[in-house]
């Protein structure tokens, strides 16, 4: 079945991780990754559910007057999310053909403000905030290309003459690509909203097909899908994580966004799939829940060299949600024996998560913690509960006492394959010792 896999699956989800444009979005996001988390920051203060702390703060300021620090810093982070991804995401893809990866932003962000929908006040929220995310991506990939083979052009580059300042040259040399590109994107959403009648495009859009996306990928089999497919590539020897973070990302900021307007309006959040839900309960220690595989190992394969010696070596980085050293090291990646836990234990604890916030027994993930935040600290962080802590604790049993019997498997085979080794060693030596004696008799 592994050399099946290794043939036949490995070679093309390969391919896929490496896909230039799956690379482009998910650097774009985590070149933006530190905005989210200060957004998410700001929400935490703004909304920590301590009473003596709200009441407290209530009593210096006003409510309006504190929270405005938190709202400042959401509206410049979370606030303008779909403009930074338009240039980030655009910035990595032009990287990656070796071209001006500063012009192909700038580019990508006025390619995407053709489509956005002005008002009396400026641009509307959808236009900034997460619910232009799908179309930033979109043109951010599309313009890039355009502009891309544009700039490859000798035709459409206009030379200064030496002497010129570097930046001064590279404008120039960007100058007619931004023109065409620009321009046929304005004729596009020209057409669109002359042609069909659709004066808001990215409303339209958010309507039509991001917000039902949104609710499709809010179940609990999709919940399960997410948590089967990185740890099923990783047994491979293919980053899964990697693969699926773009689409991860995807879903996640419209959600926490959402969510945060919920419950800021004394409501139910709507969204329990999406980022800080996977990094607070199931990607404990790593993908595959690695952090129970680790406290497994110390409760019954201590006298396993390999296996104590790899936990000892992974401990650390693994309460930091860091487990190649594991998946390498022990190994997990093609182990027959060890890739049946490594899968089925995410899926049972996303079963168990999902349904304990969809029956409110844990409010849902409004925040986003850095993922290297250790496990249940995370799991507080990200429901601002001391219940998503509780539940960290819960599924971190659960995962230990799956592994247990499979850590327990593994450790007898070991030991076994120890005693064959040695038993082949000895015969080894004696087959040595009887024909060094039949050589002196000779």
């Amino acid at each position: 079945m592994f050399r099946f896999l290794e043939e036949k699956i490995v070679p093309v989800a390969a391919r896929v991780g490496n896909q230039r444009h799956l690379v482009a979005i998910r650097d774009g996001f985590i070149t933006i990754m530190p905005l989210t988390i200060v957004g998410s920051l700001a929400i935490l203060v703004n909304n920590l559910p301590i009473k003596y702390y709200q009441n407290a703060l209530d009593a210096i300021w006003k409510h309006e007057t504190w929270t405005q620090w938190g709202g400042n810093i959401w509206g410049a982070t979370f606030g303008i999310i779909s403009l930074l991804l338009a240039f980030s995401i655009a910035y990595n893809l032009a990287k990656s053909y070796d071209k001006d990866g500063l012009s192909a932003g700038v580019i990508s962000l006025s390619s995407y403000m053709t489509f956005g929908t002005f008002s009396d006040g400026g641009l509307t929220g959808l236009t900034t905030s997460t619910g232009g995310l799908f179309i930033a991506i979109i043109i951010s990939l599309l313009s890039t290309e355009v502009f891309c083979r544009l700039s490859g052009n000798p035709k459409l580059l206009i030379k200064m003459p030496n002497g010129v300042p570097p930046a001064v040259s590279k404008s120039f040399a960007a100058l007619l690509p931004a023109i065409i590109t620009i321009g046929l994107f304005a004729l596009v959403r020209t057409i669109i909203s002359a042609g069909f009648g659709i004066p808001d495009i990215v409303g339209s859009f958010y309507s039509a097909i991001q917000e039902p996306f949104m609710g499709l990928t809010n179940t609990w089999v999709a919940a399960l899908v997410l948590a089967f497919i990185p740890t099923f590539l990783w047994t491979l020897g293919v980053h899964g994580a990697n693969i699926i973070e773009p689409f991860m990302q995807t879903i996640n900021l419209p959600a926490i966004k959402e969510n945060v307007k919920a419950i800021s309006a004394g409501e139910v959040a709507p969204y329990i799939v999406n980022k800080p839900f996977f990094d607070a309960f199931i990607n404990m220690g790593g993908s595959g829940t690695t952090i129970a595989l680790i406290i497994a190992i110390f409760i019954i394969a201590r006298k396993n060299k390999q296996y104590n010696t790899v936990g000892k070596l992974s401990a650390a980085p693994g309460l930091f949600n860091i487990n190649e050293p594991l998946l390498f090291g022990l190994p997990i990646v093609l182990n027959p024996v060890l890739f049946v836990p490594f899968i089925l234990t995410p899926m049972i604890n996303v079963t168990i998560a999902f349904f304990a916030t969809k029956w409110g027994y844990v409010p849902a993930a409004t925040v986003s913690p850095p993922w290297t935040t250790p496990p249940i600290i995370n799991g507080f962080l990200a429901t601002q509960s001391w219940k998503g802590a509780v539940l960290s604790i819960v599924l971190l049993i659960v995962a230990v006492c799956i592994y247990l019997p499979f850590i327990s498997l593994a450790n007898r085979m070991a030991k076994r394959n120890e005693q064959l080794a040695a038993a082949s060693e000895t015969q080894n030596e004696q087959h040595l010792v009887q024909s060094e004696g039949q050589k002196v008799e000779v």
